[in-house]
């Protein structure tokens, strides 16, 4: 080989190891943000379904038939609620899910068949199947107490709620939120009602 042909070579290959090097470096800053870009997308997810949308896995059959065990359900951050809703409460280091039935100084009354009264009127209550009286040590009728919310379940008969002291009214500082959407199962994705 002659020296021309020698430089020649040795060029062609400088100039490829250049581009290379070029080539990695690119790569590891393509591949260095894009992890950087998945971990603060994953922060935020984490941070949004912490601070705003919680989501929560059902258990115990208390909210039947609205909700069963194994539900997995995504709850709203607030504080506006109104008789209906579905609500998620801390209580005991668990999270609880209920039903609100009444607002702060409403007055609530118990049929021994079920039917609820709120403020001397029969609430209509079509999510649940069966009414039942339940586990209630509250002498009735019963006024909720400033910044507190009645709740009861929808399986009347098993339900732990606040018609029992043990439980009682909500505080407004435990509600984690309001649970609108069912994300599982899927074959019953969709709002809660």
């Amino acid at each position: 080989m002659n020296q021309e042909t020698m430089t020649e070579y040795s060029m062609e290959q400088l100039t490829e190891e250049r581009e290379r090097e070029k080539y990695k470096k690119s790569f590891f800053s393509s591949l260095k943000s894009t992890i950087y870009m998945l971990i603060t997308v994953a922060a935020v997810a984490v941070l949004i379904a912490v601070l705003v949308m919680p989501v929560l896995q059902i258990y115990g059959n208390s909210m039947s038939p609205a909700l069963t065990e194994g539900n997995i359900v995504l709850s709203v951050k607030g504080s506006k609620f109104k008789t209906g809703d579905v609500i998620a409460f801390y209580y005991n280091n668990k999270i609880l899910v209920k039903r609100v039935i009444a607002q702060p100084g409403e007055w609530v009354n118990i049929d021994q068949d079920g039917t609820v009264y709120v403020n001397s009127a029969a609430i209509d209550e079509p999510y649940i199947s069966e009414k039942a009286f339940g586990e209630c040590d509250l002498k009735l009728p019963y006024q909720v107490p400033e910044s507190r919310i009645f709740v009861m379940g929808d399986h009347r008969s098993v339900s732990i709620d606040s018609r029992n002291t043990s439980i009682g009214c909500v505080a407004e500082e435990q509600i984690v939120g309001k649970v609108v959407f069912r994300v599982w199962p899927i074959t019953s994705f969709g709002p809660v009602h």
